[in-house]
């Protein structure tokens, strides 16, 4: 019995010296929380350079997640946890704006861009884009890739211009509008499609095409790339973020990819 009390006393006093060294431990530091951005699908050759060097100067992690930008923005509206916005045209970040959820305060425009034809590479040749160009003659039987004219801002710049140059009316049933800039681009790269509208910045991401023409600047509204912070975002980096993005560093993966800086 009393060696069974003294047992029982050595395990109390082992127990609570566990308890009592394990509460004097500092607590493990938190996890650096994950900087989310929501950017348009056209972004995402020079977004990722910028985010890898952001990475290596901060120490900090920034996941881009790319789409339409009116896919993002309804995904924003929807609630779904993000920190920073970046929509290929002012029309889906005034969207969100109005809904006031965006920090008016941090918002700005950061990038511009052109919008040009492209075809498949063995097969393109020059086009002069111009008043009336016969489009629909280039086009033959086949489709005419583009974003969704009615909601994915490379496909809205892309049918100003059409309407602009007065050939609209002459194609718009050979139109296949995909969900973003960058699948359409894909169904001229795959050879789906003989043409496509794309940004300059996309052309210049797949080997797959070549420009054969670009849109004149004042034929469709100046494409502008607003940014902002969203308003449900507690992230302390997300201020430094933008920072590093308007920074004469970041200029450089934009700039090597076609985009125009905005100040």
């Amino acid at each position: 019995m009393q060696n069974r009390r003294q047992w029982m006393k050595l395990a109390t006093a082992a127990i609570s010296a566990l308890w009592l060294g394990a509460t004097a431990l500092p607590a493990p530091a938190a996890a650096a929380e994950k900087l989310t951005v929501f950017a348009a699908a056209s972004l995402k050759n020079a977004l990722d350079a910028a985010n890898a060097a952001w990475t290596e100067e901060s120490g900090k992690e920034a996941v881009a997640s790319y789409a339409a930008s009116g896919a993002l923005a309804k995904q924003i509206e929807n609630a779904a946890p993000a920190d920073v916005f970046i929509s290929a045209d002012l029309d889906w970040m005034d969207y969100v704006a109005k809904k006031s959820l965006i920090k008016a305060d941090t918002r700005s425009n950061l990038l511009g861009n052109k919008i040009v034809l492209v075809g498949e590479k063995d097969k393109a040749k020059p086009v002069e884009i111009k008043q009336g160009f016969d489009l629909a003659g280039l086009l033959g039987d086949g489709k005419l890739a583009m974003g969704e004219p009615k909601s994915v801002p490379a496909g809205k710049y892309g049918m100003a211009a059409l309407e602009k140059l007065g050939i609209w009316k002459s194609v718009e049933t050979k139109v296949a509008g995909a969900e973003s800039v960058r699948a359409a681009l894909a169904l001229v790269s795959r050879g789906e499609a003989p043409y496509g509208i794309v940004y300059q910045t996309d052309a210049a991401a797949d080997k797959g095409v070549a420009v054969v023409g670009t849109f004149p600047a004042d034929s469709h509204p100046p494409i502008i790339y607003p940014i902002a912070i969203l308003a449900e975002s507690k992230n302390p980096d997300a201020s430094a973020y933008l920072d590093f993005l308007k920074s004469d560093k970041a200029a450089a993966f934009f700039t090597a990819q076609g985009f125009t800086i905005l100040k």
